[in-house]
């Protein structure tokens, strides 16, 4: 096995600091954008109103039964043809938020089901509208209980963003083949790419269990 060559990572350690901000970014950003759109998808499926809920079925069996590359595809390529033409960067964002959206929404959309009907019936007969009602009563409750699922999307989308490498979308990944291609490494280039993502997901998992039991404690 080859030794680790720690000369490649100083060398290059502004070029890996650079894709490190990006994936960060790119991360956070497809972060909150995923879970906006899913929970705004999962409330569109249990709506009472049926093109609501056939639009948003449509949405997440469309996106969740096809590779996430091909949605970064479409981003990148697809505007292009109509003289929008946007980033590697912008377009591997957006290609993973709506592809992580799909299946935060089904995880919401448990959750929301998982509440007891008794609690929606008694806000509706208070006189609650439909909208009070999921907002300050059953979405509150139902984020509680999928926090682990949601938990496991968010550090799936981490490892994900390495998909903008494809369309040179200048995150870890991307500037990882730079490095080994001017520098002819490549065990310890990647490597050092490895930890670089344990950087974010660790923290990110360690957040996440004491959130789940803060939740817990509270419920």
């Amino acid at each position: 096995m080859d030794k680790l060559k720690f000369d490649v990572l100083f060398k290059y350690w502004d070029t890996y600091l650079e894709g490190f901000f990006n994936t960060l970014q790119v991360s956070v950003i497809a972060l909150i954008g995923s879970f906006i759109i899913g929970t705004l998808v999962a409330v569109m499926r249990i709506a009472p109103i049926k093109p609501l809920n056939w639009l948003g079925a449509g949405f997440v069996e469309f996106i969740r039964n096809i590779p996430l590359i091909l949605i970064v595809f479409m981003f990148f390529l697809a505007p292009s043809v109509v003289g929008f033409p946007l980033s590697g960067f912008v377009a591997g964002t957006l290609g993973l938020m709506i592809y992580t959206a799909a299946f935060i929404a089904e995880s919401v959309r448990a959750g929301i089901q998982a509440v007891p009907k008794g609690q929606s019936e008694a806000a509706r007969a208070s006189g609650m509208t439909y909208n009070q009602t999921m907002r300050y009563i059953i979405l509150p409750q139902a984020l509680k209980i999928v926090i682990p699922p949601i938990g496991n999307q968010f550090l799936n989308l981490v490892k994900n963003s390495s998909i903008l490498s494809v369309v040179a979308g200048l995150d870890l990944m991307y500037y990882a083949d730079l490095i080994s291609s001017k520098s002819f490494v490549t065990f310890s280039v990647y490597i050092f790419v490895a930890m670089f993502y344990l950087v974010i997901t660790i923290p990110l998992s360690i957040g996440l269990a004491y959130l789940e039991r803060r939740m817990a404690k509270s419920q």
